[in-house]
């Protein structure tokens, strides 16, 4: 660990240390914990935001990759994602880890950035997730929009588990096509998924 590196993140960890109570040498901690830390999501929130090391920043981003900063840290890791240039090479596995995170955070508040987000195909691959996060919307726009993003290779395989995760029956035949996709996971997902929507 860099020596800046390493500075980023006891500071970070010594704001947790004082404002939760909570005694942790790194943010990594958290991430490895199986233990449920609410009151350190607030902290983190705030911390994001002035994280300048794409690694503990993306250490932050994980601790937040958590059901209890559902609804509270969705808005922020939009912020976060929409931060970061759709072509830095250097900063992809950050955004598909905000990607990731709003997978279990996001509500229907940022339905729209989601909707935006998961269609911008300037993001590449790190809207893999993104495109995930849309089956926590109750927003009647989704299914329709996630039926889109099965026409984008690069997220079809994810538009399909997360058609899938909502139970959408009226996609299955959209679906099927995907039976003999070039990929074996994506082949996987889509027999799933026909399963799932048809037994």
């Amino acid at each position: 660990m860099t020596k800046t590196r390493e500075q980023e993140d006891n500071r970070i960890a010594a704001v947790l240390n004082d404002g939760t109570g909570i005694k942790v040498k790194s943010v990594f901690d958290l991430v490895n914990s199986k233990a449920p830390y609410p009151q350190a999501i607030p902290v983190l929130l705030k911390c994001l935001p002035t994280i300048q090391d794409k690694w503990i920043k993306e250490g932050v981003v994980r601790a937040l990759t958590v059901k209890e900063a559902r609804g509270k840290a969705d808005a922020v890791l939009v912020q976060q994602f929409r931060s970061i240039a759709p072509n830095d090479p250097d900063h992809q596995n950050l955004k598909w880890a905000i990607g990731n995170a709003l997978s279990v955070t996001a509500t229907d508040a940022i339905a729209d950035d989601l909707f935006d987000l998961a269609q911008d195909k300037r993001h590449g691959k790190a809207r893999e997730m993104v495109v995930v996060a849309l089956s926590n919307l109750h927003d009647p726009r989704t299914v329709e929009i996630l039926t889109h993003l099965l026409d984008d290779e690069e997220v079809c395989g994810h538009a399909i588990v997360a058609i899938a995760k909502m139970r959408a029956h009226e996609a299955a035949p959209r679906i099927q096509r995907f039976i003999d996709h070039p990929k074996p996971w994506v082949r996987k997902e889509a027999k799933k998924a026909i399963l799932k929507l048809t037994g």
